[in-house]
């Protein structure tokens, strides 16, 4: 299978990946990481503030709320943005979004750094695989720094850059991404 996977979901996406080597063929990578990284926006270091960031999150919607806006360079249709923020429409639905701030793994004492340390040693078996990368450049929290990262850990792989994208790079350049993923994927 292909996998295609955005933000979070490299790490996830290629964890699996790392253990059910030959189920996946090629990758398609979206701002995202698979790798230990110091880096941590402000904007997101805020939401995890013991207490203030789970009221911001859980109580005023304040992660996915704001990505609606943040996270992309094009404003999104009232369609989209309802699309985007209706799976956190309660204190109790936006756990999730709470806990993934919290398990983002930052230093070795995290209960999660290991498994992001074990994802991180596997990416190495891919190397030979069809990578391809598709990247938003205006991305506060991904930026082209990640980018560059992967592209030094698979020298091989095809790189589109699109400069006038963010971070919901899929929203911002949705016409040209289809064009490359029907070329990159066999029919």
């Amino acid at each position: 299978m292909t996998l295609l996977a955005h933000d979070w979901g490299g790490a996830i996406g290629m964890g699996a990946a790392g253990r059910m080597v030959d189920r996946f063929s090629r990758f398609v990578l979206f701002n995202t990481a698979a790798f230990r990284s110091k880096r941590i926006p402000l904007r997101i270091a805020v939401c995890r503030i013991p207490v203030f960031g789970q009221v911001a999150i859980q109580g005023f919607n304040g992660f996915a709320g704001a990505a609606v806006h943040m996270a992309v360079e094009n404003k999104m249709t009232p369609a989209v943005k309802a699309g985007y923020l209706a799976p956190y429409g309660s204190w109790a639905n936006r756990i999730a979004t709470h806990r993934f701030v919290q398990d983002i793994p930052l230093a070795e004492s995290h209960p999660s750094y290991q498994t992001l340390v074990g994802v991180e040693e596997s990416l190495a078996q891919f190397v030979d695989h069809p990578m391809l990368f598709i990247w938003g450049a205006k991305d506060w929290c991904f930026t082209t720094d990640f980018l560059k990262e992967f592209q030094q850990r698979f020298p091989n792989a095809e790189s589109e850059v699109y400069e006038d994208a963010s971070h919901y790079v899929f929203e911002d350049a949705n016409e040209r991404i289809r064009a490359k993923l029907r070329e990159f994927i066999p029919a």
